[in-house]
């Protein structure tokens, strides 16, 4: 089900009493928005959340406006959200937000009561940057990119014919899913591998792209990345099976110290693990289609590959 409160976002700004308003507007899908914070942003209850709302409802939404008069957004992502469904053979329900986020994430994922749910940040994809929104700058034709990417996660967090660990750990959450306890109790390999099926799966239901596109990188970036390849694989091989929050803030979170993605004297890339995982999972994929893929085991991956290199 596609949900867009952009317009309600937009009518808080037009309000009289705008903290009325968004109080309003928070209350109105309060399970999500409690979830999107959490996960992206920080507590919605602590001090520091009325200092990022206060900057939010003040910044400049030209390109914002400019977005919307000029592009059919719905359009391009209910378009998307089918083909995704075909592709990815999605079997539970899941929910596609339209909304204008609090920070730099510009889509993710969630899963809210057992529900999976998509959320997209349209301040960027304006294609302009805008230093008060944060906004990326993305040009709206990559929507269906990231649709697909967030979509891939959810049927891999939900299906019932999924066995990934991800899924068990939103279930022992109590059918939600968060980004800080899966980091904790989540290996490595798992988080690789799930952000490397979501890539292919964008590949799948949106061809045509720049790999660099696929990735959310720079095409600089991208050429770095397949230069250090056989680095990062042989770096990354001792921690494939543990789990630990700072190892997957090392190699998927943006925003990284140098010092903290120093991997045996080398400063690697930001977001390096998206790449490992994209290469990690070519194999299965290719043997077994994208839909099961996205259900498999991080074993069956593993395995895939491991054949595939000719690993005894």
């Amino acid at each position: 089900m596609l949900i867009n409160l952009v317009p309600d976002f937009l009518a808080v700004l037009a309000a009289p009493d705008r903290d009325a308003a968004w109080q309003r507007y928070f209350e109105s899908h309060s399970a999500v928005h409690t979830a999107y914070w959490r996960n992206n942003v920080l507590e919605p209850e602590s001090p520091a959340a009325e200092d990022v709302i206060r900057n939010a409802l003040a910044a400049d939404r030209s390109d914002l406006h400019a977005l919307l008069a000029g592009v059919d957004v719905v359009h391009i992502v209910e378009e998307a959200l089918a083909r995704a469904d075909d592709l990815l053979q999605v079997d539970r329900p899941t929910d596609c937000y339209l909304m204008v986020g609090m920070g730099g994430a510009n889509a993710g994922e969630l899963v809210v009561g057992g529900r999976g749910v998509v959320f997209l940040c349209l301040e960027h994809f304006t294609g302009r940057a805008n230093a008060e929104t944060y906004g990326l700058g993305l040009t709206p034709d990559l929507l269906p990119l990231w649709v697909a990417h967030e979509v891939a996660h959810t049927v891999r967090y939900t299906s019932p014919g999924s066995h990934s660990d991800l899924r068990r750990l939103v279930a022992e959450f109590g059918g939600y899913y968060d980004y800080w306890d899966t980091g904790r109790r989540a290996t490595l390999r798992e988080h690789l591998v799930n952000e490397g099926l979501a890539v292919r799966a964008a590949e799948a239901v949106a061809p045509g792209f720049r790999m660099s596109d696929y990735f959310g990188y720079t095409r600089r970036q991208y050429h770095r990345l397949r230069e250090l390849e056989a680095f990062l694989t042989r770096a990354v091989a001792p921690d494939l099976d543990r789990a630990a929050l700072g190892l997957r803030l090392r190699y998927l979170s943006g925003g990284m110290s140098a010092g903290a993605r120093l991997v045996q004297g080398k400063v690697i890339p930001e977001r390096s693990g998206y790449y490992l995982g994209h290469r990690m999972t070519e194999a299965l994929v290719r043997q077994n289609g994208i839909a099961a893929a996205l259900r498999a085991p991080v074993e069956d991956v593993r395995a895939a590959d491991e054949a595939a290199r000719g690993v005894a």
